[in-house]
């Protein structure tokens, strides 16, 4: 197989809403290890949407780290690729980036310009209903299966990582990093994430 002239990494969501990370946090993770050759880009696309559409353009191949709910166990990964990545983005939609992205790849489809290779490493959530929260241990314990998956197939395109890390520009801020923002992230007794109190109806 030929190999692709320039890839995108792309790990989207929400990482204030728990699970909805997952994507974001698996991109950081792959960048904070490895280095890649020249036409490699790592990007944390975020909730972003079409604004995302010009990277598309650039690219030949896409990896993409996303939750999805695929209705299994919580924690599974779930591979498709191809012209099942949009089918799949569409399915079942937990939040609007996914509506978002979908629109992405079919705007490129649209405009001939999308890429020609797609790989969704998707991860069956836990939970998704806890603004401020991390990832659930489930869901964290796969990031290091799915980052293989992805290094797996860009293997099998002719490129390996190099020593080294990532040019970070294209991720989130390092405020919001994983480590960062787990370690000053107040437990949920002392902010609660899932409403203003003063309205939950009272017990009893």
């Amino acid at each position: 197989m030929e190999t692709p002239r320039s890839v995108l990494i792309l790990g989207i969501g929400n990482v204030l809403w728990a699970d909805e990370g997952f994507g974001v946090r698996c991109v950081e993770t792959l960048a904070g290890r490895h280095a890649f050759p020249e036409g490699v880009r790592l990007l944390d696309g975020g909730t972003q949407g079409l604004y995302l559409l010009p990277f598309l353009e650039e690219a030949e191949a896409l990896i993409v780290f996303d939750a999805v709910d695929y209705g299994l166990e919580p924690g599974t990964l779930k591979i498709v690729e191809d012209d099942e990545v949009p089918a799949f983005l569409g399915a079942k939609k937990m939040s609007l980036h996914q509506t978002g992205f979908q629109d992405v790849i079919a705007t490129a489809e649209l405009m001939g310009c999308r890429p020609a290779r797609m790989m969704l490493i998707g991860c069956q959530p836990v939970e998704l209903e806890d603004y401020g929260g991390g990832l659930r241990p489930a869901v964290a314990a796969r990031i290091d299966a799915a980052i293989g998956i992805a290094l797996e197939r860009l293997a099998g395109w002719g490129i390996r990582p190099l020593a080294g890390v990532s040019d970070d520009r294209f991720l989130a801020d390092a405020a919001i990093r994983r480590e960062v923002y787990e370690a000053g992230r107040p437990s949920a007794d002392a902010a609660c994430r899932t409403g203003d109190a003063r309205f939950f109806p009272a017990e009893g």
